[in-house]
């Protein structure tokens, strides 16, 4: 009889705790999935690519990327937020979907305060006035003269309605008090795509992907939106040294999780992503591109994402801009 009630323990025993106390330690057993909220080719999509690389070398599993675009980056979020809160579903956003969209959009459907459990910041990046090189303004100050002469003829791309391009781009509007036309696109990379066409003349775009385009001439730098100069062009003046005083914009990536993800399984990845962002390689690979490696991860990245919504939502407010 004993030995038959000391069986059915060990039996019960086997089945009930492994799959949830043991969840961090078998995880990842099946491939990883981030979603980027906007199309590939873009800073969010470079920096992710970079991210999912190292933590498959880690974890031995593959960590794919997969670009869920639209709605300024609420496609890719809600899909996120639907997603089981396992771990194996992540957003990885730059502002507009954690930080700016609740103040944008008069409806979301999604709350990111409350249905994303923070990870870690990955990257933070400056944002870069970049002009067609047929554009006949090789500074700030000519550019705005420029937009002064012909108001309302100059157009801005951006990745989309709320994205950090699109509100630098209001914010100079108004700081220069020049009349200028947001052209919203479906991700940076085919505004980009654009502007090298000649299609927009202008636009504020993430370092990432503005440095290629610059030194191969494709694009014309005329000022970085940072508080101070960039290694990558130390001859590039920010905002305010070209005249457009309190000009300051920059961009950050974020990792998040459905909320309800285990906690174990988030410190799981967690150090996957301090571990490789400390990696030489990946140090190298990000200031190659302009960006600064993050250092904050859980509660205290959450309290960096609850100031950012804070800082854009009172941008937005100024900008006036608001989407149904």
């Amino acid at each position: 009889m004993l030995r038959r009630i000391v069986f059915a323990m060990l039996a019960t025993m086997a089945f009930l705790p492994i799959g949830a106390a043991n969840a961090a330690g078998s995880f990842p057993d099946h491939p990883v999935r981030i979603i980027v909220p906007f199309p590939a080719g873009g800073s969010n999509d470079v920096i992710a690519r970079l991210l999912a690389q190292k933590l498959s070398e880690q974890w031995g599993q593959s960590v794919v990327v997969e670009n869920h675009g639209g709605a300024g980056g609420n496609v890719g979020a809600d899909y996120v937020v639907r997603s089981a809160p396992d771990g194996y579903t992540m957003l990885l956003a730059p502002p507009g979907p954690l930080a700016i969209n609740p103040t944008l959009f008069r409806k979301l459907s999604f709350d990111p305060s409350k249905d994303f459990a923070p990870v870690a910041l990955i990257a933070s990046v400056p944002i870069v006035l970049v002009v067609n090189p047929a554009v006949k303004a090789k500074t700030v100050g000519e550019l705005i003269a420029l937009a002064k002469a012909s108001p309302g003829k100059l157009n801005f791309g951006s990745s989309g309605n709320g994205s950090t391009n699109h509100l630098a781009g209001e914010l100079f509007k108004s700081l220069a008090h020049i009349d200028i036309v947001h052209v919203p696109y479906r991700g940076a990379a085919p505004a980009m795509n654009d502007l090298i066409g000649g299609h927009i003349p202008m636009m504020f775009d993430n370092m990432p992907a503005v440095r290629p385009q610059v030194v191969a001439g494709t694009v014309r730098a005329l000022a970085v939106a940072g508080e101070t100069r960039t290694k990558v062009f130390p001859n590039l003046p920010t905002m305010i040294e070209a005249g457009v005083p309190g000009f300051t914009a920059s961009a950050w990536f974020g990792l998040v999780a459905p909320a309800k993800t285990p906690a174990d399984v988030l410190k799981v990845i967690e150090a996957g992503v301090s571990k490789a962002l400390k990696s030489p390689d990946v140090q190298k690979k990000l200031d190659d591109l302009g960006a600064e490696p993050g250092t904050l991860t859980g509660d205290a990245f959450g309290a960096f994402l609850k100031a950012e919504t804070e800082k854009w939502g009172k941008a937005v407010k100024i900008s006036g801009a608001h989407i149904e």
